[in-house]
């Protein structure tokens, strides 16, 4: 029986069958549910004052607003609540549009449940570890450090936030994940194909202006003049270098 504080997990999907086959293994899971079918209503459900929702699995095409507008309404009202996009496999342009609106992860179909269930709890851990009161970041298991500081800003990977003078940031678990593969490779050379491949788990061939939007996304974080970048630079033709100290 699914418990009373049990995490609320809001379900977008119009495909009924998929729908409430998720929803049963939601509720045995022991996670609380809530079920939108289009997107107009699940987008006025979504920003309408209510108990805090732990996680959205959002279908990326739906009936009125499409998955990809209810990310970026919800970014831009400051709705910070992790968004696992659910894609077409056939359309890999589907991952970077979620990618570029602000959605944390995503998940092509057709998908293996346990895979969706995985992803869902790392979400949830995510957003466990940055509501925590403790200014112990949790251990890393990955070796990887959480925190990365340069020119007077510091990428906390952990609470998945930008601290900038008179300015934080909330990032996105893609924002994040980008942020620390571009710093682990500071002064390196990182193409578009690095990063669509090694990130964004992307591997057909596809547009790739939605890297060049979210890169341009990231430089209004970490730069001081982002039309002049001097840290997330362009190298024409092949991607992208960082420089901490240019």
């Amino acid at each position: 029986m699914t418990e009373p504080n049990s995490p609320l997990i809001v379900l977008v999907e119009d495909e009924e069958h998929l729908a409430q086959g998720l929803l049963f293994n939601l509720q045995a899971e022991g996670y609380r549910t809530h079920h939108e079918s289009d997107g107009d209503s699940a987008l006025a459900y979504l920003l309408a004052p209510k108990e805090n929702i732990a996680a959205i699995l959002l279908d990326g095409m739906l009936p009125g607003a499409d998955g990809f507008t209810i990310v970026r309404a919800l970014r831009e009202a400051h709705r910070y609540t992790p968004i696992l996009m659910l894609t077409a496999r056939s359309r890999p342009e589907e991952v970077l549009e979620g990618i570029e609106a602000g959605a944390d992860d995503y998940l092509a179909k057709p998908f293996d449940l346990n895979i969706l269930l995985v992803r869902l709890k790392s979400l949830l851990r995510r957003t466990a570890w940055q509501n925590t009161a403790t200014p112990t970041p949790p251990p890393s298991t990955t070796g990887q450090t959480d925190e990365y500081s340069f020119n007077h800003r510091t990428i906390r990977f952990d609470a998945l936030e930008l601290i900038a003078p008179n300015r934080t940031t909330h990032l996105t678990l893609m924002e994040a994940d980008l942020l620390r593969y571009l710093t682990e490779r500071e002064g390196h050379i990182v193409s578009r194909k690095d990063i669509l491949e090694d990130v964004w788990r992307v591997h057909e061939d596809t547009d790739t202006r939605a890297i060049d939007n979210f890169i341009v996304r990231l430089r209004r974080y970490i730069e001081d003049d982002p039309a002049d970048p001097q840290h997330l630079v362009t190298v024409r033709g092949v991607g992208y270098r960082f420089l901490a100290n240019p």
